[in-house]
């Protein structure tokens, strides 16, 4: 009697990845921690750049902890938040009553057409499988004139945080790991990237800046750990080097980062790329 073949394990997509990831609840928390207050330096601008203002019906894709909708809320506007991860939904919630969230997938938005005068994204652009139809999904629920802003983080040689992991990880270690294939973390730094995407999609008037941002760290060591805490694709890189090269690593950041201390703090540069255009 032959034998049957094993069942094979289906193979995890880029999705099923940061969905995994991004659904628990201690990333999402570690995240908030060390990450948040570098990520809501450009909330005001981002805000800004989408005219948001009182009565203004915006929605943030990729909400997060909800750093977008709530201070867009505090602006009198009409706040609605969207995230996958009801992990992050759920900080959302807590951290802004005033504004409205559910869960809810940026590439395919429970929402009609023209809804929003607004749409705001803020860092969630490298977590789609297809940032495209995210951006598609953004210019469909926006009214004829309304506003789509985005930020990312900018290349690694200038968003230093990152960039000295990355860099670590390629002099010691390998990039290649085996995780899903997505898109370059990196994609939307470049403005010329971001310009042909979203004029492909429809926009007009399309702005790109680059908005300073500063991560004050009271050690390298914090920066190595909220990487490997409170991220999801940085973590799993990092977590799959081999353990014989995992000091020289966290060295050679260490090295890196040391060139920003100022004091009692370490003042490393994390600027975002900010894009911002108009629905016609």
């Amino acid at each position: 009697m032959k034998t049957p073949s094993p069942t094979p394990i289906p193979t995890p997509t880029f999705r099923d990845f940061e969905y995994a990831g991004w659904s628990n609840q201690s990333i999402c928390e570690t995240y908030d921690h060390h990450f948040g207050a570098v990520t809501r330096q450009s909330i005001e601008a981002l805000l800004d750049a989408a005219a948001v203002s009182k009565g203004t019906r915006i929605l943030d894709v990729c909400t997060g902890a909800g750093y977008g909708a709530g201070l867009a809320a505090e602006r009198g506007a009409l706040a609605t938040g969207i995230d996958f991860s009801a992990a992050q939904v759920e900080l959302a919630r807590a951290h802004y009553p005033a504004a409205t969230f559910q869960e809810g997938d940026g590439t395919s938005l429970p929402f009609p057409g023209e809804t929003f005068d607004s749409v705001i994204n803020s860092i969630g652009m490298p977590h789609f499988s297809d940032p495209d139809a995210a951006i598609g999904e953004a210019f469909r629920v926006l009214r004829k004139g309304g506003k789509f802003a985005f930020t990312v983080y900018d290349a690694p040689e200038r968003s230093v945080g990152f960039g000295a992991v990355y860099q670590a990880v390629k002099e010691h270690g390998t990039m290649n790991v085996g995780l899903p294939q997505g898109p370059n973390f990196f994609l939307f730094s470049d403005p010329v990237e971001s310009t042909n995407r979203l004029a492909a999609a429809g926009f007009g008037s399309i702005k790109i800046i680059v908005q300073p941002q500063i991560w004050r760290l009271t050690s390298p060591d914090d920066a190595i750990e909220a990487v490997l805490q409170g991220s999801v694709r940085a973590a799993a890189t990092l977590k799959a080097q081999a353990s014989e090269l995992l000091p020289r690593i966290r060295a050679t950041i260490s090295e890196r980062l040391g060139e920003y201390k100022r004091e009692r703090l370490y003042e490393v540069p994390m600027p975002v790329v900010l894009a911002s255009a108009t629905r016609p």
